[in-house]
């Protein structure tokens, strides 16, 4: 290997980590003293969170981002809502508002159909009518909406966080500092002037008071001293706020999707180089491919703190509610896919940890729309020994199943449509995506029978045929089927691995259709938005499933290699 190959690596990790110092270093805000607003706390739904929290949750859901417009200026979701709190008059003409469906956008009046996003004060004139198209499409189930009357809907949920928050409603922002007080929104002092003289109620009203003023110093002085007076009080509370707003500015998911692609595309470069004349085995390949290894670990780090961060701030295991699961799922995958690498180093675990690493932070990130992932858990599933035993081992079963499937994608696709396979990889891969599925057959079955001895505890029954249930049990049948067909010789290499693709469809229906019908004990999170993206995704592993229909002879990683045309040439040449 020469020098440059040699230090590749290391070059790579010194900037991803230059990288991830740069983010964890940046300031959010465009002042400190915006700081002082981000960490104060407020209640909603059902917990105490930093108004940054609140802040970014209720934009992601008007907005689909975390940032505001302000003229040409990007501002902190803890600006908006304050802007929104002290000056709603000002806040109305903020383009926060997105729309996707040209025909709401032709209701506002407006002609230009590649705007997405509107202010308040073009909605206003047209709420009347908005409301009447709202609660016409509330009548018809979630289920059977069109995409018009789904934008409607989600218009109206939208524009109702909006006005609570203008009119002071939510989130509840008068602290209980005094002996029998409790949590209260703002719009109750202004309705009984008695609760005024609370010293939460003072700090607060005085803080919006010199921001609809336009009056920042003395309103910065006012956050400041409110926050001191809130940490000599619930210095718990305050602490807990303070970390929240970091794990928020750090974004440590958004970060590690980020190395995941930088691995991902190295992980391709690394499997291109193996390929080359120049490269073979060696070479390139090996920088490339310890290069990838690097970002892949680096990435992990940071997607283990953010987890572990989660799990501090909760109080809960990692596992709580379907935007955790995805993230959780990601995380998991990534060792298992190391591990195979370790064993046979040919790139595909490395590329297979990426990839399924950045996909389900993808998928977690569009989850993260609905409102606070660290919502109150549901009474039936408030228990930290359960949710450690059954949730994380059923969804390590989950994670595992789906390696084997993308790592059997890789094998059909890799193996018919292109040379990568060529060789020793079409032998090994398959004892990859074999072995996976040994270990997501016990994990799965084990996270099952968990789960049913917790239903038994909380339900009175250990198994309902609840959907949920119907979907984990599919899952541990479909895996110990591919093996049973495996050791009966029903099928081989490329039978076990259009069996392990489908076993990607199985997952999928388990781990989010469930949930869209709607109905059982286990539906936790209906979102009518993502039968798109399921029935595509179960789709394309159909399509790679006939693929793999191909016999194997006729796969280009079978056939041998073709000869350069000048060769042809002179063979065919008369002397």
């Amino acid at each position: 290997m020469s020098v440059l190959q040699r230090l590749f690596p290391w070059i790579v990790g010194l900037l991803a980590l230059v990288y991830v110092a740069m983010v964890a270093g940046r300031p959010e805000h465009t002042g400190e003293h915006w700081r002082d607003y981000a960490r104060l706390p407020v209640c909603a739904d059902g917990r105490v969170k930093p108004l940054d929290t609140f802040a970014r949750n209720s934009l992601m859901q008007i907005s689909g981002r975390q940032t505001a417009d302000f003229d040409g200026r990007r501002a902190s979701a803890t600006e908006w809502i304050v802007e929104l709190m002290s000056s709603p008059s000002k806040a109305a003409g903020r383009n926060v508002f997105r729309i996707d469906h040209p025909d709401v956008v032709s209701m506002l009046g407006v002609k230009d159909p590649k705007r997405t996003r509107f202010a308040w004060s073009e909605l206003e004139p047209k709420l009347d009518e908005l409301l009447r198209q709202a609660d016409k499409a509330e009548q018809v189930s979630a289920k059977q909406r069109d995409p018009y009357q789904r934008e409607v809907v989600q218009l109206g949920h939208r524009m109702s966080l909006y006005a609570r928050i203008a009119q002071m409603q939510t989130p509840l922002t008068v602290a209980p500092v005094g002996a029998g007080e409790d949590w209260r929104p703002l719009a109750d002092v202004v309705r009984d002037p008695a609760l005024s003289d609370q010293a939460s109620a003072k700090s607060v009203i005085s803080i919006l008071a010199a921001r609809a003023k336009d009056d920042t110093a003395t309103a910065d002085r006012e956050a400041a001293a409110y926050g001191s007076a809130l940490t000599a009080v619930f210095p718990g509370m305050i602490s807990t706020s303070e970390h929240e707003t970091l794990f928020n500015r750090i974004e440590p998911f958004y970060q590690s999707a980020v190395l995941y692609v930088l691995a991902f595309v190295l992980a391709c470069f690394a499997l291109l180089a193996r390929q080359s004349v120049a490269g073979g085995t060696g070479g390139w390949f090996i920088s490339l491919n310890r290069a990838t290894l690097v970002a892949i670990a680096l990435g992990f780090v940071v997607h283990t703190l953010g987890i572990a961060a989660r799990i501090y701030l909760q109080g809960r295991p990692p596992v709580t509610n379907l935007y955790s699961s995805a993230v959780f799922i990601g995380w998991a995958c990534v060792p298992l896919a190391l591990v195979g690498e370790w064993f046979f180093r040919f790139g595909f675990g490395n590329l297979a940890a990426s990839l399924i690493g950045f996909a389900t932070l993808v998928v977690a990130h569009n989850l993260s729309s609905g409102g606070d992932t660290m919502e109150m858990m549901q009474a039936v599933l408030d228990s930290n020994f359960w949710l450690s035993t059954h949730v994380v081992v059923v969804t390590i079963g989950y994670s595992a199943t789906f390696l084997a499937g993308f790592l059997a994608v890789a094998y059909v696709l890799g193996g018919a449509l292109t040379p990568l396979l060529r060789g020793e990889p079409m032998k090994t891969l398959p004892k990859m995506v074999y072995g996976v599925i040994c270990f997501a057959s016990v994990a799965s079955f084990v996270g099952t029978v968990l789960g049913g001895i917790w239903a038994d505890q909380s339900w009175g029954r250990f198994w309902g045929w609840d959907p949920k249930e119907n979907g984990a049990a599919l899952i541990v049948a479909w895996n110990v089927l591919i093996l049973h067909a495996r050791w009966g010789g029903m099928v081989k290499e490329r039978g076990v691995a259009a069996m392990a693709v489908f076993g990607n469809v199985v997952t999928a229906w388990s781990w989010f259709g469930t949930n869209m019908l709607g109905v059982g004990l286990h539906s936790y999170g209906f979102m009518d938005s993502a039968v798109f993206w399921l029935v595509s995704f179960c789709l394309a592993q159909l399509l790679v499933v006939g693929i793999a229909q191909i016999p194997t002879t006729r796969w280009r990683s079978v056939l041998p290699p073709r000869k350069p045309l000048e060769s042809v040439r002179g063979a065919v040449t008369p002397a």
